[in-house]
């Protein structure tokens, strides 16, 4: 493809830590902003970000690693980007951040741009290319000077977790229930503009979650679930997102994004945590589309 980034050459090693920069991951992402739409993004989930996690870079690291910084903190679109000059009296205004491989991977969950999913697979997949040439202690690359990996243990850790991320599964142990909890919230959160929800067994605990949502939901239940009419009429006076359906012929449970993402949770969402369970991501357009054509014929 015509001007394909190769990933491995948009990753640096500072300060001990593998990383990629904001620049490199809004060209990437397709960030309309550049990177005033990483940094935004950052800023409203600041408690996902640690300083293991993202750091900004200092003068002498961009001069040293030769990284382009921006003169107009204005012109945030990144359309007028020079070199460094480490000259007396520069006034440099934009000092670039850096994402570690975590990082990155939490950037992944958070934005929200139409390529995000398929650019994220992609890094993981650079991230796991590089193992290769760790396997023979030597990784050259266009902005690292002989980029070497001493430690396995650490590089089997990170590649790992790389590895079960695309998997787009997990295994939630018995009393894990704030995990499982907060899962099923950013899942559902990364619905645009609808959220189907399938699960037979819900109760109130269920408009607590969809009153933090800010698309439109359907909620396909049984008639005999725990959620009650009084729930539903006092819901509705205050929130306007929610439709339900009532349905006696789902056994599992399912949560469907923007009719484009399919996820099957192995218990209701409101025992989720409290038994062992997995949540896994489907990938099978056929299952998806048989179960959309199933909900269609409920409503």
């Amino acid at each position: 493809m015509k001007n394909e980034i190769i990933i491995e050459d948009k990753i640096y090693e500072i300060r001990g830590k593998q990383v990629m920069l904001d620049s490199d991951l809004a060209q990437l992402y397709h960030c309309a902003n550049g990177t005033k739409t990483i940094n935004q993004a950052v800023n409203r989930h600041k408690e996902r970000f640690p300083e293991d996690f993202y750091f900004q870079l200092t003068l002498d690291e961009c001069s040293k690693f030769q990284i382009e910084t921006l003169n107009n903190i204005e012109n945030d679109s990144r359309s007028q980007v020079g070199t460094l000059k480490v000259k007396q009296g520069e006034n440099i205004k934009y000092l670039p951040h850096a994402f570690t491989e975590q990082g990155v991977a939490m950037l992944a969950t958070i934005l929200r741009t139409s390529i995000a999913a398929e650019v994220s697979i992609k890094i993981m997949r650079a991230f796991v290319e590089m193992r290769k040439y760790i396997s023979t202690n030597l990784i050259e690359q266009k902005h690292v000077n002989n980029l070497v990996f001493k430690h396995e243990d650490e590089i089997n850790k990170i590649f790992g977790y790389f590895e079960r991320k695309e998997k787009a599964s997990k295994l939630y142990m018995d009393n894990q229930e704030y995990d499982a909890y907060s899962k099923i919230i950013d899942i559902l959160k990364q619905g645009l503009e609808e959220v189907i929800i399938i699960d037979a067994y819900t109760d109130k605990s269920i408009l607590d979650i969809v009153s933090k949502l800010k698309t439109k939901v359907l909620l396909i239940t049984s008639s005999k679930s725990k959620l009650t009419k009084l729930d539903i009429e006092k819901y509705s006076k205050e929130y306007h997102n929610l439709t339900i359906e009532y349905k006696d012929s789902f056994h599992d449970r399912f949560i469907i994004l923007d009719k484009k993402e399919l996820y099957h949770l192995g218990t209701s969402i409101n025992h989720a945590g409290r038994r062992t369970f997995i949540i896994n991501k489907l990938n099978d357009q056929i299952i998806l589309d048989t179960l959309l054509k199933k909900v269609s014929d409920t409503y």
